[in-house]
């Protein structure tokens, strides 16, 4: 059994393709920009074979591309379900994407993933563990055993205003993702601030405007450049 926070059908924005998104509940990081504070606890219990088979529904619109993504809060903090449950998606022909904070160490989990998108969250360790509570050494090493073992895998960066959003970092993410089939940069935003004062939480990035897209292109174009 998984506890999942909830499902979201027909996504575009979680992987290749259409896709069914799996939120797990749980996260051992506690991310100063999360913008899901509500997935952290709590949650509905469900079979891994009977979610599964509730997928197969959705199967004739995944098409070639698309497919299941694991995603939360932190699918790693329940690793034995989420493997349990991609080996069940694999029986009924549907590929699965492993959306990952970077911040649980599980080479089992990454190996029965078709796809692993992982989060580079910021790439100096110290402002890594001030950014997100938990130490590097789980991203490290999720990164280097993909690499070793030819896995694709996918990396996100969000670019926050004043915090990763300077070519420096850009170039630095660039470099930890070697062997990524693609890096993918995400513009800050603050739609996640209503749910934390839901839930009686005190934001910490208050006042942090939303990144600009003038900006994410400037980033954009720092990524892209094949001398840097």
């Amino acid at each position: 059994m998984i506890t999942i926070h909830s499902i979201e059908t027909l996504g575009a924005l979680d992987g290749p393709g259409i896709r069914t998104v799996i939120f797990f509940s749980g996260c051992p990081m506690r991310c100063k920009f999360c913008h899901n504070p509500d997935t952290w606890q709590g949650g509905e219990q469900r079979d891994e074979t009977e979610l599964a088979e509730w997928c197969v529904r959705y199967k004739a619109y995944y098409g070639k591309t698309g497919g299941v993504t694991l995603s939360g809060g932190e699918p790693l903090m329940q690793a034995d379900g989420a493997v349990r449950l991609m080996q069940e998606l694999k029986k009924r022909g549907i590929s699965s994407a492993l959306d990952t904070g970077g911040g649980i160490y599980s080479p089992q989990a990454l190996n029965a993933a078709d796809l692993t998108m992982i989060d580079i969250k910021h790439p100096n360790p110290e402002r890594f563990r001030e950014l997100t509570g938990v130490s590097q050494d789980a991203l490290i090493a999720s990164l280097d055993w993909l690499r070793a073992h030819g896995k694709r895998f996918w990396v996100r960066h969000v670019c926050v205003p004043g915090i990763t959003d300077t070519a420096e970092n850009v170039l630095a993410v660039k470099k930890m993702a070697a062997g990524a089939e693609k890096i993918e940069l995400l513009p800050y935003h603050t739609m996640g601030v209503e749910k934390w004062e839901k839930l009686g939480l005190c934001y910490p990035l208050a006042g942090v405007p939303a990144l600009s897209a003038v900006k994410l292109k400037e980033l954009n174009a720092v990524l892209e450049n094949q001398n840097a």
